[in-house]
């Protein structure tokens, strides 16, 4: 049996905003469930300080380091998290997010929240996934 995911989107709007209202994903799948991401570098020590646009794709590439270290990438995310101190000062910049996932042509299913501060002081944005393969 394989993978199969089917887009379910009975309104259109979100797929204009780069995703699906649900993803259903059927036959053998490996799922793996990605804590929360931030600018962190590989040694632990926080990054961008203050720079929402910088801490959005270092944390995406968390997001893809976590993926490539199981044998995914991005294409097999089916939900993204996008938890982040000020949601205006990251609207801006959310192109940034939504080119990386059009480009690997896929439209996770998608939550933004704010939330008063992350665990870890001085960081803007956190993205907390989940992929299936």
């Amino acid at each position: 049996m394989t993978l199969e995911r089917t887009a379910v989107n009975p309104v259109a709007w979100s797929q204009e905003l780069g995703f699906n209202q649900g993803e259903l994903v059927s036959g053998e799948t490996r799922t793996l469930y990605i804590s929360g991401q931030t600018a962190m570098s590989a040694e632990g020590r926080p990054e961008h300080d203050g720079d929402i646009a910088a801490q959005l794709a270092l944390s995406l590439d968390n997001v893809e380091g976590v993926l490539a270290a199981a044998g995914m990438s991005l294409g097999n995310l089916v939900r993204l998290n996008v938890y982040t101190t000020d949601v205006d000062a990251l609207f801006p910049h959310y192109g940034v997010l939504a080119a990386r996932l059009a480009a690997a042509t896929v439209a996770p299913t998608t939550t933004m929240l704010q939330v008063t501060r992350l665990a870890v002081p001085g960081q803007l944005v956190e993205l907390e996934a989940t992929a299936v393969a």
